[in-house]
């Protein structure tokens, strides 16, 4: 989940593109097809675990994205442009944006602190109130629970971002650069000649999902064999697609300039893939160890709101799906999901680690604050 980044002085643009790291992600694909393909107990396993992330969140995630990439796409909403007319509400409305399922929102605020336009309390804001990709996991599967974290995130990321903006001033490590945030122009990939066959396995998968969601079960052969067949084709599809797609994970759900379907197809093959890494290190660790997890978590249950928040320090989107499918397990209890919510910075963080670096790990230190106080507040008044 990283963008190469190429700043060419003379005319002050930043290019995002794709960092040609190709070779890691088809290593990592390959090694989790290899797993899928093994035989005895384990290979079973292995392929159940794929299945069922496949059929319970996957199909789920992709429905969300294409509702709510839908939208953006239909809309034409210029976020720039409202920005600059709106700067007497600059640090709800950088919350609110950052808020927003994705990293689409949080990246326009980034960009706009990088050029000069918005204070760094509105950076903090963002930065607070942005859940990146794994929010469309949780709406997916909890959209109860994916509510209260977007209301939590605007109103602790503005209640943050006024503070920090009362102690430092508005213009505290503010950039005055004037810099252009562009995509390399790639429309198309190799893998989107494979979209079509996505679709025909989403559209059954996304039934199969309904079922197992209303716990409506069939004992018919031919029913599980289209459930293991659709589950599984679902998921080696996914990572396949990709572990070979050679945009980046940055560049495959935040540019608005490719394709509708193929956004929506290449973002959910990234949080399949991670989804599906969830699901198999609690699987394999289960397999060698035969260790309770739950009782693990359990026995250091004090700890594990922590332990999700310095997670929520990672860079990128990958680390946070975990964290959210460890949740709606049942592994980790809600207060260390809310406090990862609030301390991770999804995508947003590449773009502001690389133009802004003192910035942005000083915004994210500062997030780890209200991260702190939600997550052990919620812990010791519900759980």
């Amino acid at each position: 989940m990283n963008a190469i980044i190429n700043v060419i002085n003379n005319k002050k643009k930043i290019i995002l593109a794709n960092e040609g790291r190709l070779l890691k992600k088809s290593f990592y694909g390959l090694l989790i097809l290899a797993l899928a393909f093994q035989t005895g107990e384990f290979g079973n396993v292995i392929r159940n675990s794929m299945i069922d992330a496949y059929i319970q969140v996957s199909v789920f995630v992709g429905f969300t994205l294409f509702v709510f990439i839908g939208l953006d796409s239909l809309t034409k909403f210029d976020i720039k442009l409202f920005l600059t007319k709106t700067e007497k509400v600059h640090v709800p409305l950088a919350a609110f944006l950052g808020a927003i399922p994705g990293c689409g929102g949080a990246i326009i605020v980034v960009t706009q602190y990088i050029q000069g336009r918005i204070s760094f309390g509105s950076l903090v804001a963002v930065l607070t109130a942005t859940m990146g990709d794994a929010a469309f996991l949780i709406l997916a599967i909890e959209p109860s629970t994916g509510l209260l974290i977007f209301c939590l995130g605007i109103l602790v990321g503005s209640i943050s971002g006024y503070i920090i903006d009362l102690i430092h001033g508005t213009k505290f490590m503010q950039s005055t650069s004037k810099i252009k945030v562009e995509f390399e122009n790639v429309k198309k990939t190799f893998v989107s000649n494979f979209n079509v066959f996505w679709i025909l396995l989403f559209v059954p998968g996304f039934i199969l999902g309904i079922f197992t969601a209303f716990q409506i079960e069939f004992t018919s052969d031919i029913y599980k064999s289209i459930f293991v067949l659709v589950g599984s084709s679902g998921a080696i599809l996914s990572i396949f697609m990709w572990s070979l797609n050679p945009l980046s994970d940055f560049q495959c759900s935040t540019d608005k300039s490719r394709g509708y379907t193929s956004r929506v197809i290449d973002t959910t093959n990234f949080v399949t893939t991670w989804v599906i890494s969830g699901f198999l290190i609690f699987e394999i660790f289960m397999y060698f160890t035969n260790v309770d997890l739950k009782i693990l978590f359990d026995l250091w249950l004090p700890l594990v709101p922590l332990v999700a928040i310095l997670f929520g320090f990672l860079p990128g989107c990958g680390p946070q799906v975990v964290v959210a499918t460890f949740y709606l397990n049942g592994f980790i209890p809600l207060s260390a999901e809310l406090g990862n919510a609030i301390s991770n910075d999804g995508d947003a963080l590449f773009p502001a680690i690389a133009l802004a670096p003192k910035a942005a790990v000083l915004a994210t230190l500062y997030s780890a604050i209200p991260a702190i106080i939600v997550a052990y507040s919620y812990f010791y008044l519900f759980e």
